[in-house]
């Protein structure tokens, strides 16, 4: 099966990079348009200001109180001004500079306002003119003076800005965090479920109406798996007793008819492959039957203890002296003492199904070899046979339920290692299959201390 390429992401921290980017989107728009209106507003204030100056100069007596509030203004907002009485200068500001009055503004609008090039730095100029009495005024400002209030003000606005951002995601994350924990109660409700306990869910999300749907889907979900399952147990217990009992009874037939009719030995050999046949066929009833029983998920329910494996190996060695000597297959053996926290009926099984398969697959005088090595933190098994003819897809596909290899005459239910990795499942150990230096099947089983 090939795996997704996709990366798994948090939601929770979707949803608050969500909120995040939304707020701070709003706070920049927001703040764009704080800045766009604080420039119009000190330009028309600033604009204002200078129009005063300007009809201060223009009406008023300069030489008392007019020309202190001139100073003032001067002073305060960095404008610097010239009254002239056709070429000649009546009044000026205390910086303004005798060059200052023949530049020409590169842009004039139907105002008398406009911009300049100055000292590097743009100026506002507003000239005005009392025709009758041949006056002209010229104010000028740095464009810099009129925003330094407006830059404080955007940087301490973009200061809170960030404090209540901040702000914001701590928030965010700890109600995030107290409303996730309805989904990581509903994920260990869920995790508990197992084929003993298949009842609906009831978790608090039933608040939220968008998780509804899913919670009730889950749930049907929940209630055909345990119709299911229970359909299966009762064919199960069915098919136990219905296919038993005609094979015990065939079973029985056959040996009645062996001793009835012991004296003719050409009847003999067709009678033994019949009850080969039932014996086969018994076993692969047996092995279904534990298919069907053993669950992966119900390892921590396994009864299992500390025991010395090595003398269940050499008991499923000894039931199989006889099918090693009809086939003159070598086995070479190599362990020592181990004791493993194991369920001693399940590990004898798994051996035995491993070492048939070892025997039914090597040929007339081959060798297998069954060896031990223990490590700091796992003990691994390893069983090679001889053989010939195996690839990697082959092996890929071994442990399939009722698989076999095709073009060859062994026997077999092809079942066995499909039962060995439930097995090794219910152990939380591990079964690695691979092609043998020997030319067969390689089986590796990794069991932890």
């Amino acid at each position: 099966m090939k795996k997704s390429s996709k990366k798994v992401v948090s939601l929770q921290n979707k949803l608050i990079k969500t909120a995040m980017m939304s707020s701070i989107l709003a706070g920049l728009i927001a703040l764009i348009a704080l800045l766009g209106f604080s420039i119009y507003q000190a330009m028309s204030v600033q604009d204002e200001i200078m129009d005063e100056i300007s009809d201060m100069l223009l009406i008023s007596d300069i030489r008392h109180q007019a020309g202190q509030q001139l100073d003032e203004l001067s002073d305060e907002f960095d404008i610097e001004y010239r009254l002239a009485l056709q070429q000649q200068t009546l009044t000026q500001s205390a910086t303004f500079k005798t060059e200052y009055s023949t530049i020409k503004p590169f842009w004039l609008s139907h105002s008398s306002y406009g911009f300049t090039w100055l000292n590097g730095e743009i100026w506002r100029i507003y000239q005005a003119e009392k025709t009758e009495d041949h006056l002209h005024v010229l104010v000028m400002q740095p464009l810099q003076a009129r925003f330094k209030d407006t830059g404080n003000s955007l940087l301490l606005y973009g200061g809170i800005l960030l404090v209540l951002w901040l702000i914001q995601g701590l928030i965010l994350y700890i109600l995030l965090q107290k409303q996730f924990r309805l989904f990581k109660s509903l994920s260990q409700e869920i995790s508990v479920k197992n084929i003993n306990d298949l009842t609906p869910v009831h978790a608090e999300i039933q608040q939220f109406k968008e998780l509804q749907p899913l919670l009730e889907q889950l749930n049907f979900l929940l209630a055909r798996l345990d119709h299911s399952l229970l359909a299966e147990q009762r064919f199960t217990a069915d098919a136990s007793h219905e296919l038993r009992s005609p094979l015990s009874a065939i079973q029985m037939r056959l040996q009645v008819l062996k001793r009835k009719y012991h004296d003719l030995a050409e009847l003999q050999p067709d009678l033994a492959s019949i009850q080969q046949d039932v014996y086969r066929g018994t076993q692969v009833l047996e092995n279904l039957l534990l298919l069907a029983r053993l669950d992966p998920t119900q390892a921590t329910q396994l009864p299992s203890k500390k025991i010395n494996v090595r003398t269940i190996v050499d008991t499923v060695i000894a039931s199989f002296t006889e099918s090693l000597q009809q086939k003159n297959v070598q086995l070479h053996v190599q362990y020592h003492d181990i004791e493993l926290n194991v369920n001693e009926e399940l590990f004898f099984i798994c051996f035995r199904n491993l070492l048939d398969n070892a025997i039914r697959y090597t040929p007339f005088g081959g060798t297998i070899e069954l060896e031990m090595q223990e490590n700091q933190n796992n003990v691994e098994w390893r069983i090679e046979n001889q053989g010939s003819g195996l690839t990697q897809d082959l092996v890929e596909r071994l442990g399939e339920r009722f698989y076999r290899i095709l073009g060859n005459k062994t026997q077999g239910s092809g079942l066995g290692l499909s039962i060995c990795k439930k097995i090794m499942a219910l152990h939380q150990g591990q079964i690695l299959l691979s092609i043998s230096k020997l030319g067969g099947l390689k089986v590796q089983l990794i069991f932890m201390k």
